[in-house]
């Protein structure tokens, strides 16, 4: 079975053909409950998210701000297991013909079985992986399995991402580049900042790859304008949040596909 890198990149190119930039969604699964992480994810998609990222929840989420942590903290204590965040992958895809990414720490799947993730990810119709603390010298195995099952590898770039290291990762990279804008967790912020750009225009010297930007984007102005100057738009806490402050599941749902909504029309630069 082959997984959906393709499909990432074909949506990607869409969103390009467009004049505009992907909205690229990211949820935990297991969030709030696993039936319930499954439809936060057709909502965001069904209001105008072109990609997701289904979040592996781990205990030590060193990336990851306190929104997040929160909602990891949730789905563990919820008892979210491996098979769940592949089964929330298969059941989104299935219902929605996105592509849907896993981003997880490295330890996870290492202590899982990297021939045996990376062949359930891609029966279950993944599109890839986004490994934000494996380094690019350690990747060679999980690389050789994605290749083989048609899964993307998405590395994270840094503004502290020296020149000669960029070209490093990108090179070994699939799928996208992961630009995270500023150095720091995630969490929504007042303003993304003049480091962003920088550092997409950095990354653009060295790959062909779409370059997508993530790391304190939270509304349709912050979205128009990373737009600007990138291929995608990566929002994570604040749809979080929205789930975290519902009074109930329904009310939640409505609210990160209204966000999904208010965040493609900003994606749409004009």
């Amino acid at each position: 079975m082959s997984g959906n890198i393709e499909l990432l990149s074909a949506t990607l190119a869409k969103a390009k053909s467009e004049d505009r930039a992907a909205l690229v969604a990211y949820l935990p699964a297991g969030f709030p409950t696993v039936d319930g992480g499954i439809e936060a994810v057709k909502a965001v998609i069904a209001g105008g998210a072109d990609v997701v990222e289904v979040g592996l929840p781990h205990s030590d989420p060193v990336l990851d701000g306190a929104v997040i942590q929160t909602a990891d903290d949730i789905a563990l204590r919820g008892g979210v297991k491996i098979a769940d965040v592949l089964r929330t992958v298969r059941e989104a895809h299935a219902a929605t013909g996105a592509p849907v990414l896993v981003m997880t720490y490295w330890n996870p799947i290492d202590r899982y079985g990297v021939e045996r993730f990376a062949t359930e990810l891609a029966a279950a119709g993944g599109a890839g992986c986004i490994l934000p603390d494996l380094p690019v010298q350690e990747s060679a195995l999980w690389r050789e399995h994605a290749d083989e099952h048609g899964l993307a590898t998405v590395f994270v770039v840094a503004p502290s991402s020296k020149d000669e290291r960029l070209a490093t990762i990108t090179a070994a990279g699939s799928g996208f580049v992961y630009a995270a804008s500023l150095m720091g967790v995630t969490g929504t912020r007042e303003s993304v900042g003049n480091e962003a750009q920088e550092l997409v225009r950095r990354t653009r010297a060295t790959t062909e790859l779409p370059v997508c930007v993530g790391l304190g984007v939270s509304n349709a102005v912050q979205a128009k304008e990373v737009a600007g100057f990138a291929d995608g738009v990566i929002v994570g806490s604040a749809f979080v949040k929205l789930l975290l402050d519902a009074p109930d599941l329904p009310s939640g749902l409505a609210a990160v596909k209204a966000l999904a909504g208010e965040l493609a029309d900003g994606v749409r630069r004009g």
